[in-house]
């Protein structure tokens, strides 16, 4: 049996573990670290000036730059 998954699925699921994966690593840098803190990473110039950090950061914006873009595409073929 085959299973239907769509874009925005598989988009949403890539995107959570990247955000799980990101605060992982700001919590080797910064224990107490909350979700939301991760958003604003300029706040702890611990994790901005982080390479590591900032990649993982980067992947996670790229993601979301591609889900965004899917998003629009969907919206102008409703039309």
């Amino acid at each position: 049996m085959r299973t239907y998954v769509s874009l925005e699925d598989v988009f949403k699921e890539l995107i959570d573990q990247q955000k799980e994966k990101l605060l992982q690593i700001g919590r080797k840098i910064i224990p107490y670290l909350t979700q939301d803190d991760i958003l604003q990473p300029n706040d702890y110039p611990e994790l901005e000036n982080n390479p590591f950090f900032r990649y993982e950061e980067g992947v996670l914006e790229g993601l979301q730059t591609a889900q965004m873009a899917l998003q629009r595409e969907n919206k102008k073929s409703d039309y």
